[in-house]
C-alpha cells in the first residue's frame, strides 16, 4: 500500500495558501489518493472539511490545468468562490444568475486558463460555451470534483437530473482524477454514484469517517399537538444561546408556528425562509442568517429549501418540529449544527400525526403515468416559448392545495430529456415528446415503494432508543 501521507510539496501549500498546518487523517488519505492520479468518494459529515479535498489538490497538482467543481448549490458555489479570492487564489463561478455578458467574458477567462478552480452547476455540462472554454484551456481538466454527489441518484432524496450526465462528461474529459463527494449516502447511493461515473468499488474507492458527532446530542422528544411542540421550541430557545433553526415540512405550519412565537414575545429575533420567497428575499434572509452574531439570538423558521451548503459554524440547535421525509434529510439538516465543535442540540418533536403529511409528499413526489402524459402534453402544446412551473401547474393539476406532482413530474421529464433548463433561472423549455414505453408504471411503482420504505426508516429512527447506532447502521459506515 503506497503512503497515504501528502508531500512535503503539499503540506506547503496548505501552510502557504490555506492557512493550515496539518490536514485531517481522512483528508490526508483522499488528497493522497489524489496527487497519485486516483478517484475517490468521500463520505463526511457537514462541515468536516470535504471541501479542502479538491480545493488543496486543486492548487498542488503540478503543471498547468483548472480543476472543474460541479455543485447544484448556486449560494455555496458563491460563497466558497468568495472565500478563495480572500486567499488570493484564482478561483470563479458560471451559473445561471450571472449576465450573459458577465458569463461570456468568464468563458473567455476560463479559455485563457485564468482560473485554477472554476465552479459550475451540473446543467452547464449541455452548454457549448462552456465545453469550448474547457477544450481550449491550457492543461485542460486535471481534477473533476462532484459536490453533493449523492444528487447524482434519481432514488435518492435530492435527485438533480444533470448530474445524470456526469459519467459520459468525465468521458469527454480523458477520466481525469475524479473526487465524488457528499455527507449522505446509503450502499444502494454509493452503488449508483459509482454506476453513473463507470467506475466500480475498487476504481472509485470509498473514503468514509463515519457519521458520529460527539458535540451533537440528539434527541427524540413526543409531543401530541401543536401546543406542546410550542412550548418545546420556546423552552429550547430560551435556555440555549446564538442562531438555532426550526424545520418544517409546510409553509402554512411555519407561518402558524411564526405567528404564534411572536405572540410569546420571546427576547429573540424572527426570520423566515421558504421555497416560496423572491430569489432576492431568499439572498436576504440566507445573508441575515449567516452573518448574525450569538448575541443577536437568531431563530429562523425554516422549510427544507433552506438546505444544503448552509455555511455557518455556530448554529446551537436544529429542531424538527415536523417528521422529516427520510433518514438522510433529517441526518443532513442535524449536521448542521456545532460545526465550530461546540457543544449543540438537535431535537425532533416527533407527533403522529405528522406521519400523514410526508405520506402526502409521497403521493407528490410520484405521479402516475397519466400524469406524465398529460404534462407532456401540456408543455408540447404551451404557446410561449419558455415556461416555469407556475406557468403550467395550473394546466397539469386542477386543484393544486400544495400538489407537488407537477414539480416532481418536470424533474422526470428534465432527466429523460424531454424538457431542458434555459438560461433564465427556473426556466424551461419543451424538447420533444415522450416516446412509447419510455415512462413505466413498474419503475414508478418501485420509486414510491422506496420513498415509502425510506419514509418507513425515518418512523423508526423517531422511536430509537439510541439514535447515533440505528443512524450508523442504515448508512453503514464505521468511525
Amino acid at each position: 500500500m503506497s503512503d497515504p501521507t501528502p508531500s512535503s510539496a503539499t503540506l506547503s501549500v496548505l501552510r502557504d495558501r490555506f492557512g493550515h498546518e496539518a490536514l485531517f487523517p481522512l483528508q490526508a488519505r483522499v488528497v493522497a489518493q489524489i496527487m497519485k492520479g486516483g478517484d475517490a468518494l468521500v463520505v463526511m459529515p457537514t462541515g468536516s472539511g470535504k471541501s479542502l479535498c479538491f480545493q488543496l489538490p486543486a492548487l498542488a497538482m503540478p503543471g498547468p490545468g483548472t480543476t472543474v467543481v460541479f455543485s447544484p448549490l448556486i449560494a455555496l458555489m458563491e460563497d466558497q468562490v468568495a472565500a478563495l479570492c480572500k486567499k488570493g487564489i484564482k478561483a470563479q463561478y458560471i451559473n445561471s444568475t450571472l449576465r450573459r455578458s458577465e458569463r461570456e467574458t468568464r468563458y473567455a477567462q476560463l479559455a485563457d486558463g485564468a482560473y485554477d478552480l472554476i465552479y459550475a452547476t451540473p446543467e452547464r455540462m449541455d452548454k457549448p460555451e462552456f465545453l469550448e472554454a474547457l477544450d481550449a484551456m491550457p492543461g485542460g481538466v486535471r481534477l473533476l470534483a462532484i459536490d453533493e454527489a449523492h444528487c447524482i441518484t434519481k432514488w435518492g432524496h435530492d435527485f438533480r437530473p444533470a448530474y445524470q450526465r456526469v459519467g459520459e462528461f468525465r468521458k469527454r474529459l480523458g477520466c481525469p482524477p475524479t473526487l465524488a463527494l457528499t455527507a449522505t449516502a446509503t450502499p444502494e447511493v454509493r452503488t449508483d454514484i459509482r454506476r453513473t461515473l463507470g467506475l466500480t468499488e475498487e476504481s472509485l474507492p470509498l473514503f468514509a469517517s463515519g457519521i458520529d458527532r460527539p458535540n451533537l446530542s440528539l434527541e427524540v422528544r413526543n409531543c401530541w399537538d401543536d401546543d406542546e411542540k410550542l412550548e418545546q421550541i420556546r423552552n429550547i430557545t430560551l435556555s440555549l444561546p446564538g442562531t438555532g433553526i426550526v424545520y418544517f415540512s409546510l409553509i402554512k405550519q411555519l407561518d402558524h408556528f411564526a405567528s404564534r412565537i411572536r405572540e410569546l414575545d420571546l427576547p429573540i429575533q424572527l426570520a423566515l425562509y421558504n421555497g416560496k420567497l423572491s430569489p432576492g428575499e431568499k439572498k436576504r434572509v440566507y445573508n441575515r442568517f449567516i452573518d448574525a452574531v450569538p448575541e443577536e439570538r437568531l431563530l429562523l423558521l425554516a422549510t427544507n429549501a433552506f438546505g444544503m451548503g448552509v455555511d455557518k459554524s455556530d448554529i446551537r440547535f436544529i429542531i424538527h418540529a415536523q417528521l422529516p421525509g427520510s433518514v438522510e434529510a433529517y441526518y443532513q439538516e442535524v449536521g448542521r449544527a456545532g460545526r465550530d465543535g461546540e457543544p449543540s442540540l438537535c431535537a425532533l418533536l416527533y407527533c403522529q400525526d405528522d406521519l400523514a403529511i410526508q405520506q402526502q409528499f409521497v403521493d407528490w413526489l410520484n405521479p402516475s403515468k397519466k400524469l406524465y402524459e398529460e404534462a407532456t402534453r401540456v408543455l408540447e402544446t404551451w404557446p410561449h416559448g419558455e415556461f416555469t412551473v407556475d406557468d403550467v401547474r395550473p394546466l397539469i393539476i386542477a386543484r393544486d392545495r400544495g400538489d407537488r406532482r407537477a414539480e416532481a413530474a418536470l424533474t422526470t421529464l428534465v432527466s429523460l430529456g424531454v424538457v431542458k433548463q434555459s438560461n433564465s433561472p427556473d426556466h424551461y423549455r419543451f424538447v420533444r415528446p415522450l416516446r412509447p414505453g419510455e415512462i413505466s408504471e413498474r419503475e414508478l411503482e418501485k420509486k414510491r415503494e422506496l420513498d415509502l420504505r425510506r419514509l418507513l426508516d425515518m418512523v423508526q429512527l423517531a422511536k430509537s432508543e439510541d439514535l447515533r447506532r440505528d443512524i450508523k447502521a442504515y448508512f453503514q459506515l464505521d468511525d
